[in-house]
């Protein structure tokens, strides 16, 4: 057969099998369709879509452990953490108690508390498990052989309580190495937990004293002391802490009653005070926002406790031309602004020389709101017993002017104070 021959069958062959399979697809797609309308006519209605806010869906996916961002205490992220260990939890618990003992020999204090911890979390989901199946002698579910029931439920009994004892060792563990770091809430609370699985544990009663007596609770500590005495009154570790506790308990008596003395001497004091200035004529007032003055203050001198002692003011000079000051400490009542003026005076900062003795007037302002003149010579309790002056805030204020400023100050002065009342006057509700 010839080249060309051969060449047109090829094409004829080729041709007929397009043609075949041409039409074997459009069966089949004609097919699939028709199955698919079957499939649609008999598939059941979606529900109708939730809507739902973004706050809502996240509550939803924060109560799948697997999409939680929130890590509270929670029995499936308990379960999920517990798949990553081999062995029984009674296993684990035991494992996690030796390694962290290891720890806390060497004083890897952090260490061994996280191992403990992790020991707690396995065996305490044990727990909380049996809690919630309404008995606490079974560890879960367990299969009865009618043939042998009590040797299944023995068994059962045996796990539980050697589980018990590992949580309780674990937790006494754990307190220890709250104690040594400074984690006293922390501590008491795991000889608390320990208590509850065993009220005779005598370690779980020593660690916790400890823990109550280095914040000052003396009561909590001395009961629980007394608790752990009461199982074994030869306890030496108890007996101690025994000792330090009642040290303590008179310690804080005395502190307690060392402050009710020192309360009673300041309010002593403050009546001797009160009925001296009333004695005196001397009116007062305290603002709502006194002047912090550290120890300085009004008092009776020399003894503050004799009520024949005279008084001695705090004592603020005042410059407003000057916008200057000096603080007198004790300004006794008995003394004349010229004593303390004469040491004052020269002011550093007065470098034109204004401010002598003899070159200056003195001025207290009344209650009233007018100003008095203050004789330099004259004892400072003959001006304030006049009852015209009103010490505030325990300090006694005295404005000095070269006399030369004096009358132009007083004047503006007095406009300051009658546009301040008529103010005040204005601001009142009607």
């Amino acid at each position: 057969m010839k080249i060309e021959e051969m060449t047109d069958d090829m094409e004829k062959t080729t041709l007929g099998e397009k043609a075949t399979s041409g039409s074997a697809t459009s069966s089949g797609t004609e097919a699939a369709a028709a199955a698919q309308d079957a499939t649609e006519a008999t598939k059941p209605e979606l529900p109708p879509v939730k809507k739902q806010t973004y706050e809502e869906i996240m509550a939803d996916l924060n109560k799948c452990p697997l999409f939680m961002t929130e890590m509270e205490e929670n029995d499936d992220i308990a379960a999920l953490q517990a798949l990553s260990y081999e062995g029984t939890p009674l296993e684990n618990g035991i494992d996690f108690k030796a390694r962290g003992n290891e720890c806390f020999k060497v004083r890897r204090y952090v260490d061994a508390r996280e191992f403990y911890a992790k020991g707690i979390q396995i065996l305490s989901l044990e727990e909380r498990k049996r809690n919630q199946q309404g008995g606490g002698g079974g560890g879960g579910k367990t299969t009865r052989n009618p043939e042998d029931d009590g040797g299944v439920e023995d068994s059962a009994e045996e796990e539980v309580a050697a589980q018990r004892q590992v949580l309780e060792a674990l937790h006494v563990n754990r307190a220890a190495c709250h104690l040594e770091l400074g984690n006293y809430r922390s501590c008491w609370t795991d000889c608390a937990a320990a208590l509850r699985l065993n009220p005779a544990n005598l370690k779980a009663c020593y660690r916790s004293a400890k823990a109550l007596l280095k914040v000052d609770r003396i009561e909590e500590a001395d009961d629980v002391c007394a608790r752990g005495l009461a199982v074994d009154a030869e306890n030496k570790p108890l007996r101690q802490v025994a000792e330090d506790i009642a040290m303590r308990a008179r310690e804080m008596d005395a502190k307690s009653k060392r402050a009710a003395e020192r309360k009673a001497t300041a309010r002593r004091r403050e009546m001797l005070l009160w009925a001296a200035l009333k004695a005196r004529n001397i009116p007062t007032r305290t603002t709502a926002q006194p002047p912090e003055m550290g120890d300085t203050k009004l008092e009776l001198v020399p003894d503050p406790d004799d009520p024949t002692s005279s008084l001695a003011f705090p004592t603020v000079l005042l410059y407003p031309e000057d916008l200057e000051s000096d603080f007198v400490k004790a300004f006794n009542e008995t003394q004349t602004l010229e004593d303390h003026l004469s040491y004052v005076f020269p002011l550093p900062w007065d470098k034109r020389g204004d401010y002598i003795v003899a070159g200056v007037s003195c001025y207290v302002e009344t209650r009233e709101g007018g100003v008095l003149k203050m004789g330099k010579r004259v004892p400072l309790l003959k001006v304030l017993g006049m009852g015209r002056v009103e010490v505030v805030d325990e300090v006694v204020r005295i404005y000095v002017l070269p006399n030369a400023k004096a009358l132009s100050w007083i004047d503006k002065f007095k406009r300051a104070k009658a546009a301040e009342l008529a103010k005040s006057k204005a601001d009142r509700p009607k």
